[in-house]
């Protein structure tokens, strides 16, 4: 996932600063592989704390009992499921589970977390980025011939069971957006009326920046910290940035995308950004990958089918996909002048 630069003021005229007129709290932990920060605006200090802390507690049993490859409940349930065997999951790992189903189910099958043997055969189940040889194509090709899909995960209460040994759930692609939304969701509970949660880019937010909207801005996917476009969001709603230039794997020159197309288990590489407004994050998570690999021929389709009204992609030409509302919405720097294919509305 892409960092997204939060631009939370505007320099004071003759100053240099940003001038607040309400509490802010900031805060930073480290979860799911990146840093986290947290903004709690309005919120006096020592109950901020407090809020971070609890939000934290929760993160790190959603980390430990999601993550695909480290010990943890989902790691033991997709070895139950080399096994033929059946498991008995927790109520935080069984919506996860269902979630996965609908996403998979609405996309079309462009986004499918049960392909984490042939994510792990490329190298991604690793906190660094993968090295050396080429993985054997041959075999990965045979992995995602076995279609490998959440149809074969059977739920029946909270035991749970897969038809097809080759499932193995990975998460990263919507877990993420599922933990902010649950966050936000605690946030909302405990009073809090303005707050941002930055998951390494991806970003839920609370209300309002107090007296504004949130502002966000997309990073250029060619230029290292620079910005390609930024958008206002409305209270509450979601920016979510898929993009296959910040994890990849390298051989002969040649970047690998860690977003895998599931019908062949080979990497994308043509659209190198997509990004999603939305109001729930997970799904806006799921769809950004989905939208990648759906690729500039199929993602309208796909959107409409999964109901979203805000997209943009960006290929490795620079051309921007974008629907007209979304196309609205967006504010270019100065000196780009990106091409646009617009679509239909959504």
């Amino acid at each position: 996932m892409l960092r997204t630069i939060l631009i939370l003021c505007a320099f004071a005229i003759g100053l240099g600063a940003c001038q607040k007129t309400v509490p802010e709290y900031r805060a930073t932990v480290y979860v799911f592989g990146t840093l986290v920060e947290i903004i709690l605006r309005d919120v006096e200090e020592d109950e901020a704390k407090k809020m971070v802390a609890s939000l934290q507690e929760d993160f790190q049993r959603l980390h430990k009992d999601w993550h695909a490859w480290k010990p943890g409940e989902l790691s033991r349930l997709n070895a139950t499921f080399a096994q033929g065997g059946t498991q008995k999951v927790s109520d935080l790992l069984l919506p996860a589970i269902i979630k996965a189903k609908e996403f998979e189910e609405m996309s079309d099958g462009y986004f499918n977390p049960a392909i984490g043997n042939i994510i792990a055969a490329w190298g991604f189940h690793s906190d660094e980025l993968p090295k050396g040889s080429m993985p054997p194509l041959d075999k990965i090709k045979d992995m995602a011939a076995a279609h490998p899909s959440m149809k074969d995960v059977v739920i029946e209460g909270h035991m749970v069971h897969s038809t097809n040994p080759m499932v193995s759930l990975d998460f990263g692609g919507f877990g993420k957006g599922l933990a902010l939304d649950m966050a936000e969701e605690k946030l909302k509970k405990m009073g809090v009326k303005h707050a941002v949660l930055n998951a390494g880019g991806d970003i839920n937010t609370v209300g309002d920046h107090g007296d504004r909207p949130w502002v966000m801005a997309i990073r250029h996917p060619f230029v290292k910290w620079d910005v390609i476009t930024s958008v206002e969001l409305a209270p509450d709603e979601e920016l979510y940035t898929s993009g296959n230039y910040e994890r990849f794997r390298e051989h002969d020159g040649i970047q690998y995308s860690h977003i895998i197309n599931p019908a062949t288990g080979m990497p994308v590489n043509h659209i190198v950004s997509a990004s999603v407004i939305d109001t729930n994050g997970a799904l806006a998570d799921a769809a950004a990958t989905a939208l990648t690999v759906a690729g500039a021929d199929d993602w309208h389709r796909i959107a409409k089918r999964m109901g979203l009204k805000y997209v943009l992609l960006i290929d490795e030409k620079g051309t921007f996909y974008a629907n007209p509302a979304m196309k609205d919405r967006l504010k270019i720097p100065e000196g780009l002048n990106p091409t646009f294919v617009v679509s239909a509305p959504l």
